[in-house]
């Protein structure tokens, strides 16, 4: 099983798949799942040409389960012992979701010599949490809603997100699939990671990281997401990227690279041979 070992006061195995050769892109998941959510995109990238590699964030999927480390501080360094240990040059990160705080703290403390272009995809940044220099942001309730139901029936919690997660609630529609594999991956994952990863998405300031970037970035939204709404977090990342490049996906839930694979493919082949 390919893995490697992380650096740093926490230290963990990270477990990691790779498919095909070319330019490296590596792809950061979203909570609560792991990299087999990337399946679509794996092969769409690896038969274009490209060396996918996905990996589990620590406390998912088949990665190690530390009992702390669970920060983006920590987290970015796993990245970046991730793209050293395996002497990845001229890549494409592209985080989904949470993944994307990956993406742009790696960037922030790390920079950007190892990396070609970037992509935040559903992602968190700029900053969730609302504050008095952040009013746009959500209630810290809302996070502390999540925690605590999570902590009391983290199973029972997981039934009812997904179905935000890819807007399963409107009649007709047929997710069940779906919703079946997406619990499957989540209740894989750590139940101490599951509660953890809520405090560091929700509570991570990311505005200064994204000053830093300075690779073209593809940002990547969908209008109709109910967890991560556009107007918190796609719109104000554009504005802060310079000189990214915002695509919004016309009723595309968060979950659209499952949803809407066909067109996300697409997108981020294009991104990737401007």
């Amino acid at each position: 099983m390919p893995t490697i070992q992380t650096s740093g006061p926490n230290p963990t195995e990270l477990y990691y798949y790779e498919q095909g050769q070319g330019q490296p892109v590596v792809l950061i998941h979203g909570w609560p799942l792991s990299h087999r959510m990337w399946e679509s995109q794996i092969t769409a990238l690896s038969e274009a040409g490209y060396r996918v590699i996905a990996y589990d964030r620590r406390g998912f999927g088949q990665s190690g389960r530390p009992t702390a480390g669970y920060d983006y501080d920590t987290f970015a360094a796993d990245l970046h012992d991730l793209m050293t240990q395996l002497d990845l040059r001229d890549a494409v990160l592209a985080g989904f979701s949470m993944g994307g705080g990956e993406v742009a703290r790696y960037i922030g403390r790390h920079g950007t010599e190892r990396v070609a272009k970037a992509m935040l995809l559903g992602a968190v940044p700029p900053y969730l949490l609302k504050t008095d220099d952040n009013p746009e942001g959500v209630d810290k309730s809302v996070f502390d809603g999540m925690y605590d139901s999570v902590k009391q029936d983290r199973l029972a919690f997981l039934g009812d997100f997904f179905h935000d997660f890819y807007n399963l609630h409107e009649a007709g529609d047929d997710g069940e699939e779906l919703l079946a594999f997406s619990k499957w991956l989540a209740w894989a994952a750590s139940p101490l990671a599951t509660m953890q990863c809520i405090v560091a998405f929700g509570t991570t300031d990311f505005r200064a990281d994204l000053a830093k970037f300075d690779v073209p970035t593809l940002v990547a939204h969908g209008d109709a997401d109910r967890i991560v709404p556009i107007e918190v977090s796609g719109q104000r990342t554009h504005a802060l990227v310079k000189g990214s490049r915002l695509e919004v996906l016309q009723g595309a839930p968060h979950g659209f690279a499952a949803t809407h694979a066909q067109q996300l493919n697409a997108l981020m082949l294009e991104f990737l041979k401007s």
